[in-house]
């Protein structure tokens, strides 16, 4: 994209915005005149200032962006978020944000209904491990003294918030393309002491997804809750595209206790922006509390009764609204189509690295995530050409992002390579953007170009 071309479609977000707060500014036209007296000219120098600084930044916004998983918000979600920041509400209780708590409690309804939830009890908050610190703090009231498992690939969040919590965490080994393993988790259920087991589908690490299916059939058999982290791979239970193991995962997900998803990342939003689903809204009597001074103007229920935090942006709940309401959650719409495309872009990229001489593909990709060696005779050598491809790559405009792998994960896709290690340096590709699926040649030919230099 041109400089000249971003520079138009910003002036038509700046258009679309002043129309917005003119309608936002007729809702207050009854009110006496007041105008704040400010000095706009330091503001401009200041913020100029702030603009340059922030150039000294990754262009996320780009299909050359393939490293972490970073997302630039949809527009309709940017402007939302400004236009709502004139009245900057805080959704901690209805006085301070009328419209916007209401607007959040319907965001909320169509995540559930996105996953097949009837009237879940949930919120926004600032994103994944604030989300999973409330599944987690739910499960410990209602399952004292039992532990907390996860996979060994799940996010660290769940054993540093377990930790924060006084509860006892144990993870669980995962099979070679880094699933929960079944027998594994079986054996620790045996002793009878495991509260919570945490299954993630999508984890940030190889993007898999922990087979839901099998984990709810043990439940038959031993008692615990399934809380399932889908901060990342949440929104693909939309999607068309997905494997059969991965589509069957993502269909159990109405049985499980509680969900955490994370607007923030495939749903379009600004950080920060996460979510968490109690499919039992009766969850709610254990935030119960009493304070002596919060909002009292209103006798309806409000969302700070029903969170651990307590102000929260009304803004974030604003933009969220906006962009649902543009692209509805539905399978076959525009937003569904879209991800399907970043699955089809993570299987094209993982085709072109299968047939390069220059690297050794892992797991073949469950959701949009692609993990990748350099080849190399070792596992010390493979780690330094994977951060020499890393550092040469950017300097093409190619970011992409690097990984440690688990040797045991790494030999079990190459059996050749000597291990002198415990891990092994790899790549990492996040192709979040619907656009990387138009991208995927020029990618891999950086990629060759690279490797081969």
């Amino acid at each position: 994209m041109h400089e000249k071309e971003l520079l138009m479609i910003n002036q038509n977000e700046l258009r679309i915005l002043q129309g917005a707060l003119e309608t936002l500014a007729d809702g207050f036209s009854d009110l006496p005149d007041f105008v704040p007296d400010y000095d706009w000219a330091p503001m401009a120098a200041v913020l100029q200032q702030a603009a340059k600084r922030m150039q000294d930044n990754y262009p996320y916004e780009h299909p050359l962006y393939a490293g972490q998983m970073l997302k630039p918000p949809h527009p309709v979600a940017r402007m939302a978020y400004a236009m709502s920041m004139w009245i900057n509400p805080n959704n901690h209780a209805l006085d301070g944000g009328r419209a916007s708590s209401a607007m959040e409690l319907e965001c909320i309804a169509a995540l559930g209904d996105m996953f097949g939830l009837q009237q879940p009890l949930g919120h926004l908050c600032g994103g994944g491990t604030m989300a999973n610190l409330e599944a987690l703090w739910v499960a410990g009231r209602l399952q004292p003294g039992k532990t907390i498992v996860a996979s060994s690939q799940a996010h660290y969040t769940h054993s540093r918030i377990s930790e924060v919590l006084g509860l006892n965490f144990t993870s669980t080994a995962v099979t070679p393309d880094g699933r929960m393993d079944v027998a594994a988790l079986e054996e620790q259920l045996e002793s009878g002491n495991i509260g919570t087991v945490v299954a993630t589908l999508g984890t940030t690490g190889m993007g898999a997804v922990d087979p839901l299916s099998e984990i709810l059939e043990l439940r038959q058999k031993y008692d615990f809750r399934v809380h399932v982290d889908t901060a990342y791979g949440g929104y693909f239970h939309i999607a068309s595209k997905l494997g059969a193991d991965a589509r069957q995962a993502f269909d159990r997900i109405p049985e499980v206790d509680s969900i955490v998803i994370d607007p923030h990342k495939h749903g379009l939003q600004p950080y920060g922006c996460g979510c968490i689903l109690f499919r039992d809204p009766g969850v709610g009597v254990l935030y119960k509390h009493d304070s002596p001074y919060t909002y009292f103007s209103s006798a309806e229920l409000h969302l700070g009764e029903i969170t651990l935090e307590c102000s929260r942006a009304g803004a974030s709940a604003v933009a969220l609204w906006a962009t649902q309401k543009l692209l509805p959650m539905i399978p076959g719409g525009e937003f569904a189509q879209a991800l399907d495309k970043s699955l089809l872009a993570a299987r094209a990229l993982y085709r072109f690295l299968d047939r390069s001489d220059n690297y050794r593909v892992l797991m073949e990709p469950q959701l949009d995530i692609v993990v990748y060696a350099v080849n190399a005779k070792d596992a010390v050598a493979a780690s330094e050409k994977a951060s020499k491809v890393f550092e040469e790559a950017a300097k093409k405009d190619l970011h992409l992002a690097l990984v440690n792998m688990p040797s045991a994960i790494v030999s079990h896709y190459w059996p050749e390579l000597e291990i002198n290690q415990e891990s092994v340096a790899c790549l990492r590709s996040c192709l979040l953007k619907p656009e990387h699926l138009e991208w995927i040649d020029e990618i891999g030919a950086i990629l060759d170009e690279v490797a081969a230099g």
